[in-house]
């Protein structure tokens, strides 16, 4: 496997691991207004994620650094012509990061509520905006440069990609704290996630479908992603927290394998195919990939370990109201 295959195989498996591990953190705090009675639940829900949340944020960092230093031609093109959605991403996750730390520490917390709620539900829906432009294609021009508008990221397949990510985040996040919390928490977690399903299945579905890859382990994802939705409404139907967090993880790691799947050979594609960014133009030399996997070969795995260590650490539930009747 050539060294461009086997960087544009990594990049994708850091942005499966920030959409896993983000996504639930997104969901949850969508959820907030609509799963807390009182101080004390929203008290809760901001702890489910509170040990972890800046942890899974760094799977980004190194995303956005790995596609810098593996494919610069790429990350121009993208940084520049996504200018306005990704500085509103960056904007949305400043705020629910301040709005985490700080909630705790102010007697008056509705602000940073609403904080967390707008900054978990912009990204969500943004970051699927984005990537269903990257896999439909965008005007580059023969020098790779992004000749469209804003208004030409906010087509109609682009639309449905950030709805689809909105309900999987989202679902994703009543099904981890179904997982994580106690009494009517987790009942009203577990209620929220059954009523959800119809709604994410369909719609992300039909953004899968409307993509339409051809490849045999395209159609693979695609059938992983639909067993993992259902996989996880039987789990939690059966009260089956801890399964039908792993059917949901499934759906949430299945949908990004698809869309890297449709992508490649591409990076990024172009409306006219003369102009596509690929694996092969859009890479470092081959010193450098050289290097970067020597580097990522021995700090990947350190990685992995401290955030599997952190989780397990913080596995307990979280004791919420106890349930009635």
């Amino acid at each position: 496997m050539e060294l461009t295959t086997v960087w544009f195989v990594l990049i994708a498996v850091l942005w499966t691991g920030y959409f896993l591990l983000e996504g639930f953190d997104f969901g949850v705090g969508i959820l907030l207004p609509f799963l807390s009675r009182d101080e004390a639940d929203r008290r809760v829900i901001a702890t489910s994620i509170g040990p972890v949340w800046d942890g899974n944020e760094v799977w980004l960092l190194v995303a956005g650094g790995a596609t810098f230093a593996a494919f610069p031609e790429w990350y121009a093109t993208l940084f520049s012509g996504f200018y306005l959605p990704l500085f509103l991403i960056l904007l949305a996750l400043i705020a629910r990061g301040v709005a985490l730390e700080y909630r705790s520490k102010s007697d008056r917390t509705r602000g940073w509520d609403r904080a967390f709620f707008w900054g978990s539900l912009g990204p969500a829906f943004l970051w699927g905006v984005a990537f269903a432009n990257i896999v439909r294609g965008v005007p580059l021009d023969a020098g790779h440069e992004y000749t469209g508008t804003l208004l030409t990221l906010l087509n109609p397949f682009a639309l449905l990609g950030g709805l689809a990510t909105l309900l999987l985040f989202t679902l994703h996040g009543a099904v981890f704290l179904a997982l994580r919390t106690t009494g009517e928490l987790r009942l009203g977690a577990a209620r929220m996630a059954k009523s959800l399903f119809p709604a994410a299945l369909v719609v992300v579905m039909a953004f899968l479908l409307s993509a339409g890859g051809s490849r045999p382990a395209w159609w693979g994802a695609v059938a992983l992603v639909a067993l993992g939705l259902l996989g996880a409404l039987v789990a939690t139907l059966r009260g089956r927290d801890g399964w039908a967090f792993t059917a949901s993880a499934v759906a949430v790691v299945a949908l990004v394998a698809a869309l890297f799947i449709g992508l490649f050979p591409n990076v990024l594609p172009a409306l006219d195919p003369a102009n596509s960014l690929t694996v092969t133009n859009a890479a470092s030399s081959p010193y450098t990939l050289t290097v970067m996997t020597w580097v990522a070969g021995i700090f990947t795995p350190v990685v992995l370990a401290y955030q599997a260590w952190t989780y397990w650490i913080f596995r307990r539930r979280l004791t919420g109201a106890p349930a009635r009747g």
